[in-house]
């Protein structure tokens, strides 16, 4: 029964921060917490079916500027652009996968490696569309959501954006959480362990590493299509290719093995830069280091350090 509870005892306590928590800045970390679990999550979707994709920052990015583009340029209201984006995304990853998911190992993660620099590279270099180099600026906010005499949020608070940050992320986390559980996900991870003894019983594994890869990206569409209208401006350089790197870090410290292990380790690699703020530059070298730390002393990532703990004190237990 205690199980049941707290994770919506948490979710409660989650809706309950901004009115302990009243400094922008903190609400500023506390988004972009939510931000990295979203993209995190979503990159373990595709991982946990046997695929390594360094393209995840930059399908945010389509999402991003499909998002900002069909508002400012099109007039669509945010609350329509918002699925868009993360459709649009969706249907480039089912573009790319069959073209390419057949493709194993380094191979496939070359292709991502080429698909993420297109991607930015275009941004550049199509200075017509997406401003270029210059970017896009002064991208609106959301459309206010007003009911008279009850409700009005015009988005002009972090709080305002938190809440919804706050609701995509946990929608996002219930839908992956709920595939990850069914057939599908078993089957992802039947794939992973061998792709060869999958054929051979009669899945369709090119379907379904396609199928992780465009919901992957799809929720990277959308994690993209808030982060337009949150920070109001795009550059190309916002979704550079470390950025990618970063999001594999954080699944990958985390521990992959779990549906926990990204969200933990997107909220830990998140909140210690900016204990750090010093030492900020140096922000790839740290996590380089946690990344090497992490696979040579704890390859189930953080997510694996309760069960590590426990057996650590059977083992005293025994020897007292």
């Amino acid at each position: 029964m205690v199980k049941r509870i707290s994770p919506w005892a948490f979710v409660v306590f989650l809706f309950l921060i901004p009115f302990f928590v009243r400094g922008p800045y903190y609400l500023h970390i506390l988004i972009l917490i939510a931000i990295n679990i979203m993209l995190a999550s979503s990159f373990r979707i595709i991982a946990v079916s046997g695929q390594l994709s360094l393209a995840h920052g930059s399908m945010m990015a389509v999402g991003a500027y499909t998002s900002a583009l069909l508002v400012m340029k099109m007039n669509f209201p945010f609350w329509i652009s918002l699925p868009l984006a993360g459709l649009v995304t969706a249907v480039l990853a089912m573009l790319i996968g069959f073209s390419f998911i057949r493709l194993k190992g380094v191979f496939f993660v070359m292709v991502t490696a080429f698909l993420a620099q297109f991607i930015i590279l275009t941004a550049t270099q199509w200075r017509s569309l997406t401003g270029g180099s210059s970017g896009i600026l002064n991208i609106p906010r959301p459309n206010p959501i007003t009911i008279p005499g009850i409700l009005n949020i015009d988005f002009s608070s972090k709080m305002h954006f938190y809440y919804l940050i706050l609701i995509l992320m946990i929608t996002s986390l219930l839908i992956l959480y709920a595939i990850d559980r069914s057939r599908i996900g078993f089957t992802w991870q039947g794939i992973r362990q061998s792709d060869s003894l999958a054929d051979s019983v009669g899945i369709n594994t090119t379907g379904y590493k396609v199928l992780a890869f465009c919901l992957g990206c799809f929720f990277a569409g959308i994690t993209g299509s808030f982060y337009s209208t949150y920070i109001g401006v795009l550059f190309p350089s916002n979704f550079s290719f470390i950025f990618g790197i970063y999001i594999i870090v954080y699944a990958t410290v985390g521990g992959m093995g779990k549906f926990w292990g990204p969200i933990i380790g997107a909220f830990v690699l998140t909140i210690v830069p900016e204990l750090a703020r010093a030492t900020a530059v140096y922000e790839p070298i740290l996590y380089a280091i946690v990344l090497i730390l992490i696979v040579a002393f704890l390859p189930e990532g953080l997510v694996g350090l309760p069960e590590r703990w426990q057996k650590l004190r059977k083992q005293r237990r025994k020897h007292a």
